[in-house]
């Protein structure tokens, strides 16, 4: 394949913008081209920030399969964790970070609140504990029990009571979980509220996307401050030496995949040994 030389006078290509040599090789290269060349208007910021994302993921997914590898060899029980705004890309994220992983060796399990779940008596933990990592098993949580933290008392979908019941246990759940061996990982994507509009107006419009808008995300705006409280609260009683939060505090999509995959790969210390 013949690349085409992109070493021009950037004003040629309509962004006054200067290009470094190491911008013209990665431009240069079938990623950069494939960015520059997407849409009839060229953007060289846009495009120059797309190549790196690329390459840095392209980079991040090779050490998670080695990450994983370690995780399989040494019989580690990996239990993941996504919390964050309706609109936040937890689902995406878990998507991104499992691409080029084996699927015999991790789980995707999703907790999704509804409005008709009834409460039975039974332990709250109890379909948790059902679906706990095997040796050499990551599991993934797209949203988990701490649902009953935020989403259910804002809507109304469990008591005071429950709720009360919950912040009473739930440190000493996951201190039983980390004593057993498994290593518990928390993260809460946090975005702004300006970003957090933005994203919910692109999902409704997308006919993509659109499917995944809810009454929980109808609402999500009017009930900003009331998520927020409750989400304080939940941090600063549930942020323990055994199972802390990690906040991820980024505003584009692809900055939050990068910064919670560095994060992942930070407290698995495979290699290292």
């Amino acid at each position: 394949m013949s690349f085409i030389n992109i070493s021009v006078n950037p004003k040629a290509w309509n962004y006054n913008m200067e290009l470094n040599e190491e911008d013209l090789k990665m431009l240069n290269s079938k990623i950069g081209l494939k960015h520059l060349l997407a849409h009839k208007k060229v953007d060289l910021k846009e495009a120059l920030t797309a190549t790196r994302y690329e390459l840095t993921l392209r980079e991040i997914q090779a050490e998670l399969v080695k990450m994983q590898l370690w995780i399989i060899a040494n019989n580690m029980k990996v239990m993941l964790l996504f919390h964050g705004g309706d609109p936040s890309e937890k689902s995406g994220i878990i998507r991104k970070i499992l691409s080029h992983n084996n699927p015999r060796h991790y789980r995707v399990e999703v907790n999704l609140p509804h409005r008709s779940q009834k409460t039975n008596g039974e332990w709250y933990f109890k379909k948790f504990v059902e679906k706990l990592p095997q040796e050499g098993e990551m599991v993934f949580w797209d949203r988990s029990w701490y649902n009953r933290a935020v989403i259910e008392p804002v809507h109304g979908l469990c008591t005071q009571k429950e709720y009360e019941m919950f912040m009473e246990q739930v440190n000493a759940f996951e201190k039983m979980l980390t004593d057993s061996g498994i290593t518990l990982i928390k993260f809460y994507f946090n975005i702004s509220r300006k970003e957090h509009s933005r994203r919910l107006k692109e999902v409704k419009k997308s006919p993509l996307t659109k499917w995944k808008m809810t009454p929980f995300d109808e609402h999500s705006k009017e009930l900003w401050a009331e998520y927020k409280n409750y989400k304080e609260k939940m941090i600063s009683q549930t942020h323990t030496e055994h199972a802390p939060w990690i906040e991820i505090n980024k505003e584009r999509r692809e900055e939050e995949m990068i910064e919670a995959a560095r994060q992942l790969l930070s407290l698995i210390p495979y290699g290292k040994d």
